[in-house]
C-alpha cells in the first residue's frame, strides 16, 4: 500500500499525541495603526501544500527581515486539526521570527479558507492594526486579502512546487520562491512609530 504525505504525516503526529492548536485572540496593537505583515503558512513558507515538514529557501529569512524593520509579524492558517499543533515549534526550528498564530478551529472554516482569512484580518483592522503586506499562494488568500482591504500592490503570491503558474488572483506578482525577493523586503521602509493605541498594553500576548 502506497501512503501519500498526509497519511504518513498523520501516522507520525497521531502517535506523538498531537491535538489542534487552539484559537489565539487578536491582540492589541502597540501603538494606533501599527504595521503587520501576514502570511499563509502550506504552500507559502513551505513548498507545497503537501510538503508540511518543509520549508522554502529563505522563507524564515524574508520573515525575519520583515520582523527587523517592527512589522508584526501573523501566521494564518487553516490546516487540518491534528496538524496544527505542532506549527509553532515548527516555525521555532526552522529560524521563523515570533509571531502571532491563527488557525481554523472549525470544519466549517476549514471548507471555507477564504471567509476564515477574511475575518480573522478583519479583526486586526477593527482592532486598529494596519496590514502592510500580505503573501500566499492560493486563491483562496489572494481574496481574502482583497476582502480585506489590503491594496493589490501590497499582496504576493508563491508559486507551488511543480506548478507552472500562481494561482489566479489580486496579487502585485508571482513569486517563484523567497530567494530573489529579499531585495524587495530590503528596501522596504522601517515600520512606522506612531501614538500609543488607547487598549495598548505592555508585554506580547
Amino acid at each position: 500500500m502506497r501512503l501519500t504525505r498526509w497519511a504518513i504525516a498523520g501516522i507520525f503526529l497521531a502517535g506523538a499525541g498531537c491535538a489542534q492548536l487552539p484559537a489565539r485572540p487578536v491582540p492589541p496593537p502597540a501603538t494606533a495603526g501599527q504595521a503587520l505583515v501576514v502570511f499563509d503558512i502550506d504552500g507559502t513558507l513551505t513548498p507545497a501544500v503537501a510538503a508540511v515538514f518543509q520549508v522554502r529557501p529563505d522563507a524564515a529569512a524574508a520573515v525575519r527581515a520583515y520582523a527587523t524593520k517592527g512589522y508584526r509579524i501573523v501566521y494564518l492558517s487553516t490546516r487540518t486539526g491534528w496538524l496544527s499543533e505542532p506549527l509553532p515549534g515548527w516555525l521555532h526550528r526552522h529560524g521563523f521570527p515570533d509571531g502571532t498564530v491563527h488557525v481554523a478551529q472549525r470544519a466549517a472554516e476549514r471548507r471555507d479558507p477564504a471567509a476564515y482569512k477574511t475575518r480573522m484580518l478583519q479583526a486586526y483592522r477593527e482592532r486598529g492594526w494596519r496590514i502592510a503586506y500580505a503573501y500566499g499562494d492560493s486563491s483562496t488568500d489572494l481574496a481574502a486579502y482583497a476582502a480585506a482591504g489590503v491594496p493589490t500592490a501590497a499582496v504576493f503570491a508563491l508559486r507551488r512546487r511543480g506548478e507552472p503558474a500562481c494561482q489566479p488572483g489580486p496579487a502585485a506578482g508571482c513569486l517563484p520562491g523567497w530567494s530573489d525577493h529579499l531585495a524587495f523586503i530590503a528596501g522596504v521602509p522601517a515600520a512606522p512609530t506612531g501614538t500609543a493605541a488607547p487598549d495598548a498594553r505592555s508585554g506580547q500576548p
